[in-house]
């Protein structure tokens, strides 16, 4: 059977003191002698004392919390997002309270609305698939709780934001497929209602602005930024289509899908056909061929995207300035992409 957690009740029998004594031991105030602090923490922790933070945050108005939504936990950008988060809150004193939306408007509604119940300090999020409305941050914005949008943004909400480069990164990856001589190209990506795949796609597309191609109107394929789609659809279009030379995907997770479909069909990478993701997902460097991609810097972008956080609640940013910082990311080139031997980073 559990044993029953201390209470402050628990720990001003034991000392026979008054528990607002205690209370007011614990919370370091003014007018309790230091002997009895010391007395009262001692016990406390002979006692296996747990202090309710949510209930003392909604005693002092806010809480040494902050709130931090991503679309999906398990991608290994948002999860280096959040370490650099930590990396930047936790010496500052706060701590992190995660949540998911799983690319759900009404999820991230539910969200936001827990999270200005408790009284954080201040909220980071990266929007879903399905945001296309604001209403809801801007309700915590009424609240007077400072918000930070990192990765996926809106240009409506006037907070502070972090996003990378994808133009730059797009076109950068781009140019070197267009300097390996491909011309057919392909694009597979996430719908563009995002700022993160328009922006990629741009990318794409201005680079090939330069050699006199239209990209509306090469192959494109827009949806579900995974693994099962992207093979789903890949492994019917190869079957009813002329090969394209090269795909260009917006997401390592879809080029994996796709790369999976094309060796199922027997086609070499990239002798028979070229793929190029984007993330620098942990297995780009690891699948055979490994996978030319973009390195993000997601670590990074959580350590931009908490000071900016921290400025806003210390007022050392004033409420009025709204910044905005990118992140430059950086084109790897692998074997996936190259026609010659010579592979390099670019």
């Amino acid at each position: 059977m559990r044993n029953k957690q201390a209470t402050i009740q628990d720990i001003a029998k034991t000392l026979n003191i008054t528990a607002s004594t205690v209370s007011r031991a614990l919370n370091d105030h003014p007018k309790i002698k230091k002997s009895t602090k010391e007395l009262v923490w001692a016990t406390a922790k002979k006692l296996n004392y747990q202090p309710n933070t949510i209930a003392s945050s909604l005693r002092k108005g806010k809480a040494n919390t902050v709130g931090m939504i991503v679309p999906r936990i398990n991608r290994h950008f948002f999860s280096n997002v959040i370490t650099g988060v930590e990396s930047i809150l936790n010496p500052a004193g706060y701590n992190l309270i995660i949540c998911q939306s799983e690319e759900s408007i009404e999820k991230e509604k539910m969200n936001i609305n827990t999270l200005i119940a408790s009284r954080v300090s201040g909220i980071l999020i990266s929007l879903s698939l399905e945001s296309t409305k604001y209403e809801h941050i801007k309700h915590a914005i009424r609240n007077n709780i400072p918000v930070v949008l990192y990765d996926r943004i809106c240009d409506e909400l006037d907070v502070c934001k972090v996003e990378n480069d994808d133009v730059s990164g797009s076109y950068e990856l781009t140019r070197h497929l267009i300097e390996q001589g491909y011309r057919k190209m392909m694009w597979i990506g996430g719908t563009r209602q995002l700022n993160t795949y328009t922006n990629r796609f741009a990318g794409y597309s201005n680079a090939l602005a330069e050699i006199g191609i239209d990209a509306e109107k090469l192959p494109i394929f827009e949806g579900s930024i995974s693994l099962e789609t992207a093979y789903e659809f890949m492994k019917t279009y190869l079957d009813e289509n002329p090969l394209p030379e090269v795909i260009v995907s917006a997401s390592d997770y879809m080029a994996m899908g796709a790369i999976v479909a094309i060796q199922e069909k027997g086609l070499r990478i990239p002798e028979d056909i070229a793929i190029s993701g984007y993330s620098n997902e942990p297995f780009a460097g690891l699948i055979n061929p490994k996978l030319t991609s973009v390195e993000q810097f997601s670590k990074e972008m959580g350590q931009e995207t908490a000071r900016l956080l921290l400025g806003q609640i210390s007022s050392e940013i004033p409420s009025k300035v709204k910044q905005k910082i990118m992140i430059r990311p950086k084109l790897i080139v692998r074997e996936s992409t190259i026609k010659s031997k010579i592979i390099k980073s670019i």
